[in-house]
């Protein structure tokens, strides 16, 4: 959730996991243009709207950073391509608005594509548009249960070589991330609880996981922070209902596969969407990919 809708602050600190581009990406082209006669998106192929408060709040930011890039103040009349409209076409290479962070990647790959076209980063085309590109990384998405797994470049420091993600499903949530969030804000006593006690003991507690490489720890905490956001998103009211059976059948698998080895061996994260990730070490990828495939034939 957020403290404040305008400047996009959230109520409490996070910790944040990127992927390699060569697996997980989100690729935004923008195009400025005199010929253009309105801004316009399309997502995935498709035509979406441009109207969307946050979108043109960030629209209006990319503008303002390519003046600034191009040396003229706010003051200044705007340099001609500052004025033309802006073509964007964003496509993911995973599920879009299914708990994967499709639009942080999205609005990742915005502040850069679209201010590069304006800034003209690139230099002016013959047909007279300009062009800009950026790539974002999202959370991990893709794995449709038949075993693919990718390898983690491991910034963190701690041996989690790989990351999983069981593609539960690929449709559109019912509930959106943000408006879900600011209900639970608006509504949840969990979560107002959890943001100012809960988050920051773990958050602290996570980090002497990593810098001790503690991969127990840090699968525990983990699962337990999961599980503890959902219990959020049931105090909601109404309440919201992000995980499925399937969801819950990969939590019991994690727990029975580490019950089996009297250890933990892997752990599950889930987002606002059914969709799991899986953090686990090198030498437990195979035995665990199998497992999941024997659950799901």
């Amino acid at each position: 959730g957020k403290r404040d809708d305008d400047l996009i602050l959230p109520i409490n600190s996070s910790l944040s996991v990127t992927l390699h581009q060569d697996q997980l990406k989100t690729t935004t082209t923008a195009a400025a243009s005199r010929d253009f006669v309105e801004d316009r998106l399309w997502l995935n192929g498709k035509e979406a709207d441009v109207g969307h408060p946050r979108l043109q709040a960030c629209l209006r930011e990319v503008r303002r950073l390519a003046r600034k890039r191009r040396g003229g103040s706010a003051e200044d009349a705007a340099p001609l391509n500052l004025s033309y409209k802006i073509h964007i076409a964003t496509e993911n290479n995973f599920p879009t608005a299914a708990g994967l962070a499709s639009s942080a990647a999205g609005y990742a790959c915005l502040g850069g594509g679209p201010r590069d076209a304006l800034a003209g980063a690139e230099g002016p085309h013959p047909s007279g548009e300009e062009h800009g590109k950026g790539q974002g990384f999202s959370p991990p998405a893709g794995w449709d249960l038949e075993g693919q797994c990718w390898e983690h470049p491991n910034p963190m420091g701690l041996h989690v070589r790989r990351l999983c993600a069981p593609q539960v499903s690929g449709e559109k949530k019912q509930v959106a991330s943000t408006a879900g969030m600011q209900t639970s804000v608006d509504t949840s006593p969990l979560l107002k609880h959890r943001a100012e006690v809960v988050v920051p003991e773990r958050l602290a507690l996570m980090m002497q996981h990593i810098r001790e490489r503690d991969f127990e720890g840090f699968g525990q905490l983990t699962m337990k922070d999961s599980n503890q956001f959902h219990a959020t998103c049931l105090d909601t009211f109404p309440p919201i209902f992000y995980l499925n059976d399937i969801s819950r059948h990969i939590i019991s698998l994690a727990h029975r596969f580490n019950a089996h080895h009297g250890r933990t061996k892997v752990a599950y994260t889930f987002d606002a969407g059914p969709n799991a990730v899986i953090f686990t070490l090198a030498d437990t990828v195979a035995e665990f990919v199998e497992v999941v495939r024997r659950s799901f034939p």
